[in-house]
């Protein structure tokens, strides 16, 4: 044996767990002579550590690379860097972040933007509102979305609402500021931001102003982009016609929340990437980027 790959993947979310399906697709990618170790705790890996040469985990703080010094990978599924502290490791230590997960969230988004246009999540008033719906449902097909965050994600959302016929335009630092501009011709504004690139409280209520009553808003980011309070008392007001968040400021939200949701706010629970496949991509990735 000439490698030892570590993977302390013990997330409570199903699609998170290394399970038995995913390890085995794992043990099939490695190079040749690369054992592959599962741990399930904080003190087995620290344990393990001094001897793995590569590494695979949902977090790493900066004060483990002393414990690691065979360490030549260290990989997580994860695309945010809050984690890991990536800045700090070693010069020889390749450092990589999963950017797979656009095929997942991108369905997410075109899935809430077909539902929202063909009117299964507005609040019916009846059994069988017939009439109260019939002026409601519209085509997705030939409607306009900005994606702001075109990144690996956004390019994947911008893709899948091209499918479907939406017009798209796509934002990133070159462009970011012509956005205010051009905001009001947007069905649709699609978030798919990081949380650290100066993003905080993008979405407020100077930005809000100056979209159009019918654009529909949906963060698949992170949550410090959307200033909350702008945005509900937006949605209250019908400012804007509605939003989804599928990430919120502060995570995980308490079992009874203080705040009374408006109620064209559609919420998701950090979901966005969920996937029985999600650790499969992650691992198949990895190779393909020569990590494993």
């Amino acid at each position: 044996m000439n490698g030892l790959c570590l993977v302390w993947l013990e997330w409570p979310e199903k699609c998170f767990r290394a399970d038995a399906k995913a390890l085995r697709v794992l043990k099939g990618l490695v190079s040749a002579g690369t054992r592959v170790v599962r741990v399930r705790g904080e003190a087995e890996f620290l344990r393990r550590l001094p001897r793995a040469t590569k590494a695979i985990v949902w977090h790493f703080r900066r004060e483990w690379f002393a414990l690691a010094p065979k360490l030549e990978m260290l990989a997580t599924p994860s695309a945010g860097r809050e984690l890991v502290a990536w800045r700090d490791a070693p010069e020889g230590v390749r450092v990589h972040f999963g950017s797979f997960h656009g095929a997942l969230m991108s369905e997410t988004v075109a899935a809430f933007v077909l539902a929202y246009a063909r009117g299964f999540l507005f609040r019916q008033p009846d059994n069988w509102p017939r009439v109260w719906l019939s002026d409601k449902c519209s085509l997705v097909a030939g409607t306009k979305a900005a994606v702001v965050g075109y990144g690996h994600v956004g390019r994947a959302i911008g893709e899948k609402l091209v499918a479907l016929g939406v017009e798209v335009e796509g934002f990133n630092r070159s462009n970011i500021a012509t956005l205010p501009r051009k905001a009001k011709t947007f069905d649709w504004l699609v978030m798919a931001l990081p949380s650290d690139t100066g993003t905080d409280g993008f979405l407020d209520r100077r930005l809000i102003a100056k979209l159009a009553p019918k654009c529909v808003v949906a963060n698949v980011g992170r949550g410090n982009a959307v200033n909350e309070d702008d945005l509900f008392a937006a949605l209250r007001n019908r400012r804007i016609a509605a939003a989804f968040l599928d990430v919120r400021r502060r995570e995980p939200q308490p079992a009874k929340s203080p705040v009374k949701y408006p109620e064209n706010l559609y919420l998701l629970p950090h979901a966005s990437a969920f996937g029985a496949d999600y650790l499969i991509r992650c691992f198949e990735e990895l190779h393909a980027h020569g990590c494993v």
